[in-house]
């Protein structure tokens, strides 16, 4: 005979009691955003912000809205990109498609302001969150030491579906490679290039539930739309009616009906991000 607080009554006791709080802990969370609104994101101290994705086109997907919002702010934003894209064209081989792609990311670049872009080149469609990647990220961070690192979702389930196994491998590489940049004794090498060690105070992940808001209203949306449209070969080349406007000004709209009641007559579009404290 189970007793309580033993054997599987008390498990699943205890778990019914997890997933209660965890049920009454979203809602109570859902009732005060629809009281409050989402904040936005305290931009104030911030002076340089590297962005960290997989491929070309990655961060044109609303990420660059902010960007262009930064930029005009005059604040410095780095572009890291793992891959150079080269699997995601299947009319052309690699060898072909990798400068091709890297071209049009230079001018998604130009459209909002961006003039520091480092492609690397681990494999497209295989990237894997190892030491390598970490060591490569966490050695950009201590070269542009920034106060913001932006990246992608690393959860499998996101709001447009599946997502890709290297967005996945770049956001959770990203996330190590936060604390590894911090701290002066993991990858050796990087201090022998000088690169000392650096603290980045938060991580930004686009894509990801949102807890807060960045402002995108007016220009740096108009140029998030020119970025995304720069990938002209490669949106051609997937097809179908993809529309670049239509998609950035769907997405932003809905982050913006997110935010605080007085805000949503001036804000009319927004980056939502998950905003978490790094140091």
């Amino acid at each position: 005979m189970e007793t309580l607080g033993s054997g599987p009554l008390s498990h699943s006791g205890s778990a019914l009691a997890a997933f209660s709080l965890a049920y009454l802990s979203h809602v109570c969370s859902a009732r005060l955003e629809a009281m409050t609104g989402l904040p936005f994101f305290d931009e104030r101290a911030v002076e340089r912000v590297l962005c960290v994705a997989a491929h070309p086109d990655d961060l044109e997907y609303g990420a660059s809205a902010a960007v262009a919002r930064w930029r005009a702010r005059g604040i410095d934003v780095s572009y890291l990109l793992l891959t150079a894209g080269e699997a995601g064209m299947r009319s052309r081989p690699p060898h072909e498609v990798a400068p091709l792609r890297a071209g049009e990311q230079r001018a998604a670049c130009r459209e909002v302001g961006v003039d520091d872009l480092v492609i690397l080149d681990f494999p497209d469609g295989t990237l894997e969150a190892g030491l390598p990647v970490r060591e490569a990220i966490a050695g950009a961070i201590r070269r542009t030491r920034p106060q913001v690192v932006l990246t992608q979702p690393w959860d499998l389930d996101v709001s447009w579906g599946l997502n890709h196994a290297d967005h996945r491998a770049a956001g959770i590489a990203t996330v190590d490679a936060i604390r590894d940049a911090d701290n002066p004794w993991v990858f050796p090498g990087l201090r022998e290039q000088g690169l000392e060690a650096w603290g980045t105070r938060w991580l930004l992940v686009a894509g990801a539930e949102p807890d807060h808001l960045i402002d995108v209203s007016g220009e740096p949306l108009e140029q998030a739309v020119r970025s995304l449209q720069a990938h002209r070969e490669y949106l051609a080349e997937i097809g179908g009616d993809f529309d670049p406007r239509a998609m950035l000004e769907e997405v932003t709209a809905a982050a913006a009906a997110r935010a605080a009641p007085a805000a949503r007559g001036s804000v009319t579009h927004a980056l939502g991000v998950k905003a978490y404290r790094m140091g």
